[in-house]
C-alpha cells in the first residue's frame, strides 16, 4: 500500500482539493443520495457511491466495481463551503479490492 502520509502535506484550500483529487486517476462513479438534513450553518450529506478505478490508496482494483457508503458534513458561510468532514466506509472498500488484513507482530 502506498504511503498515506502526503496527505497531510496538501496545501489548505481550493490547491490542496485539487491536488488530492489529482493523484486519484481517473474514476467513474454514481453517487446516489440517501439524507440531505440542514441545521444552522451545517448540511448533512449521506450518500452511496459506486465507483471503479484503477486503484485505491495503492490497491490496485483489477476492474472491480466498489459500493462503500460516505457521510459529508459542510458549513456553509455566505452560501459558500468552507469547511467539510468526511466519514466513509474505505476499509470496506480496500476489501472489496481484496485487500487482506493481518494481525501485526508485536515489537516489530
Amino acid at each position: 500500500m502506498e504511503d498515506a502520509r502526503w496527505f497531510t502535506g496538501l496545501p489548505p484550500g481550493p490547491e490542496g482539493v485539487r491536488k488530492l483529487f489529482g493523484s486519484f486517476g481517473a474514476i467513474e462513479q454514481k453517487w446516489t443520495i440517501e439524507d440531505v438534513i440542514a441545521e444552522g450553518d451545517k448540511v448533512v450529506v449521506r450518500a452511496t457511491n459506486t465507483c471503479t478505478q484503477e486503484s485505491f490508496f495503492g490497491i490496485p482494483s483489477h476492474g472491480r466495481e466498489q459500493t462503500f457508503t460516505a457521510t459529508f458534513i459542510h458549513r456553509i458561510v455566505e452560501g459558500k463551503i468552507i469547511e467539510t468532514w468526511r466519514n466513509a466506509d474505505d476499509l470496506g472498500r480496500v476489501l472489496q479490492l481484496g485487500a487482506r488484513i493481518e494481525p501485526g507482530i508485536s515489537g516489530q
